[in-house]
């Protein structure tokens, strides 16, 4: 259905797009979905910057852990879609590097970034939390933008239905209607991004903007997962493997928020920007004078 002519009824009858999924710049021709992408990546970039401050990170941190974090999370995107569709790959394992003709699953992307986290946080002796905090404020808009690849590539849509916000697909066989579920995920994440930057100054504790995130996204993609045809199974069994792992990373991230609220006792001043460092390095803070001791 690459080619298919997209519809939406409720646009009205005359609103018909037939996107290209490729340009062609220099001579050369290059997908939309990687244009797509990496329009989603910059986004992501400048906002993670422009909100570094507030978790107690500088834009040098935010560069450094890019420059991290980024390979391996493009790695465990792929990896991630290659062990649960080895099928395609096992006769020809030189296509598993292929990734420029598609194949990324975002789950196996989270937990490369997360990786790359743990990483760049060991190496420059900073705690993991704060940049998991802002990090996942990325990940929102990162994974609000790229969906518009799929919309481009007539993928990640649902079941057939018949809704009134229905997308259409037509072919020389017909037009049939799907859940747009690529516009339900871009929106979900729109949503708690919104949420979770109006948020963010109230924040109790570093980690809590993560958390948030992995719940909020846990549970929106849990439902999706089960409207769309083209999800990734668990080996040879019936079940989605995206929406298993959503749903046990929804549950984990809510009893993790739960202990952390109530459970533990935080001291005033606690989270990594308060404490005085500031991207890794102790600030100086300037003492008054001891008094002397009598002798």
């Amino acid at each position: 259905m690459s080619d298919a002519i997209i519809s939406f009824p409720l646009l009205g009858e005359n609103f018909k797009l037939n996107p290209s999924s490729s340009y062609t710049l220099f001579g050369r021709e290059f997908n939309w979905y990687g244009a797509i992408i990496a329009l989603g990546f910059l986004l992501a970039a400048l906002y993670v910057s422009r909100r570094a401050k507030l978790f107690g990170l500088t834009v040098d941190n935010i560069i450094d852990m890019l420059i991290i974090s980024v390979p391996i999370a493009i790695v465990g995107a792929r990896l991630y879609y290659v062990v649960f569709n080895f099928s395609q790959y096992k006769d020809s394992l030189v296509d598993i590097v292929k990734i420029w003709e598609g194949g990324l699953a975002i789950y196996g992307g989270v937990i490369g970034g997360i990786i790359g986290v743990l990483i760049f946080s060991r190496v420059k002796k900073i705690p993991m939390a704060p940049v998991l905090d802002v990090g996942s404020l990325g990940m929102l808009i990162g994974q609000a933008v790229g969906r518009w690849g799929n919309f481009i590539n007539r993928e990640a849509f649902g079941k057939m239905t018949d809704v009134p916000w229905k997308m259409g697909l037509t072919t020389a066989s017909g037009t049939y209607y799907f859940h747009p579920t690529f516009l339900y995920e871009s929106l979900w994440n729109l949503i708690g991004l919104a949420i979770l930057h109006y948020y963010t100054k109230k924040r109790r504790f570093d980690g809590e903007i993560f958390l948030l995130y992995v719940a909020w996204y846990g549970l929106g993609r849990f439902w999706i997962e089960g409207l769309r045809t083209d999800s990734l199974y668990l080996f040879s069994t019936g079940i989605r493997v995206s929406q298993l792992l959503a749903g046990v990373s929804f549950l984990a991230a809510l009893a993790l928020l739960i202990v952390n609220r109530y459970a533990k006792r935080r001291r005033p001043g606690s989270m990594f920007v308060s404490s005085g460092a500031r991207g890794g390095k102790i600030a100086n803070v300037e003492q008054e004078p001891s008094e002397p001791k009598d002798e």
